[in-house]
């Protein structure tokens, strides 16, 4: 009995061995082809953010925007001594810039001002702006109206008592924000680009509490999707680079592993074959061109009669009739 389980035992411990050891080579492979399949996809994220953070401008800009005017001179009025004036850079850290070529942007000017009789009775004034670029070179000027939104003395009495507890409280005020659109579509050049501009309000008596400028850019095309999409363009570029890494591995695998799908052997096989069909064709065409020179050597050489070896036995044969015309024997 012992003896018959002898063998039985032997190939289970066999099998057993073989087993554990296509197991581990199992866990082996599945553990590199894991490790592989996450680098390229944190290759494909790398790439896609790449992309994305060079190819997509900046969304937005803004930056608050500080009038100076001078105030030497003596006026009757309450007024200012020039119009107010301010200079904005488009410039972030004095080295990239703001605006990217040739992708259109909107700029537009908030201004807060207080709903005071003197703005009230302001009307109308005009806000220009003008840009320039590297050595203060005007390439873009434009000037636009606006003024404070009418409100009556009825609407202004009952807004008053309506928000009186707030007012007094400091949590509202009464001011206006309004908004002037200066480009509605603007672009730089990529030879003279844009690095800063210079708004100027064309009023000595305007009041304004604060104002800022605001750069947004208006995206088509690939951008358009790419800013209002993003989670599917991720998606789809992340698995497009996913993709495409993943069959440059496997062509690169098959190569390395088992010749590809063009083995070595088979290439030099091709290859010399190439060559020696060259080589022949090679040896033809110097053969054809050496019979072609021979042929037109023997047609231009001139034609003897007989060659130098008849000529040679013409002569031994006269000397030999000669000699045995007169029973001489020659000596030689």
């Amino acid at each position: 009995m012992g003896g018959a389980m002898g063998p039985v035992l032997h190939w289970l411990q066999d099998v057993a061995a073989v087993t554990l050891v296509k197991a581990r080579r199992t866990l082996f492979q599945a553990a590199i082809l894991f490790c592989v399949l996450v680098l390229l996809l944190w290759v494909s994220i790398f790439l896609y953010g790449s992309f994305y953070y060079s190819y997509m401008p900046t969304v937005s800009f803004s930056t608050p925007v500080h009038f100076y005017y001078t105030s030497d001179c003596d006026v009757s009025e309450p007024a200012l001594c020039s119009f107010p004036t301010a200079n904005i850079s488009f410039m972030k850290n004095d080295r990239d810039q703001v605006m990217a070529f040739g992708q259109p942007y909107r700029i537009s000017l908030e201004l807060e001002m207080p709903e005071s009789p003197v703005n009230e009775k302001l009307g109308m004034f005009m806000v220009r702006m003008s840009s320039y670029s590297k050595g203060g070179k005007v390439v873009s000027s434009v000037g636009r109206s606006t003024m404070l939104h009418y409100r009556s003395s009825l609407l202004q009495t009952l807004s008053t008592l309506l928000f009186s507890p707030f007012l007094l409280t400091g949590l509202t005020e009464q001011k206006q924000l309004i908004e002037v659109e200066l480009f509605s579509d603007y672009k730089t050049n990529a030879y003279e680009p844009t690095i800063g501009a210079v708004i100027e309000i064309h009023s000595k008596q305007v009041q304004i509490y604060s104002s800022q400028l605001c750069i947004h850019a208006y995206f088509t095309g690939i951008r358009y999707v790419l800013y209002n999409f993003p989670l599917t363009s991720a998606v789809i570029g992340v698995a497009t680079n996913f993709a495409f890494l993943s069959v440059i591995v496997l062509f690169s695998y098959l190569q390395f592993i088992w010749g590809g799908l063009w083995p070595p052997d088979q290439v030099r096989v091709r290859v010399m074959m190439g060559d020696n069909t060259r080589i022949q064709q090679r040896r033809e065409e110097a053969r054809k061109r050496m019979e072609k020179e021979n042929s037109q050597k023997e047609l231009n050489a001139p034609k003897e009669i007989g060659s130098v070896n008849d000529t040679s036995d013409f002569q031994g044969n006269a000397m030999e009739a000669e000699l045995s015309g007169n029973n001489l024997t020659p000596f030689f």
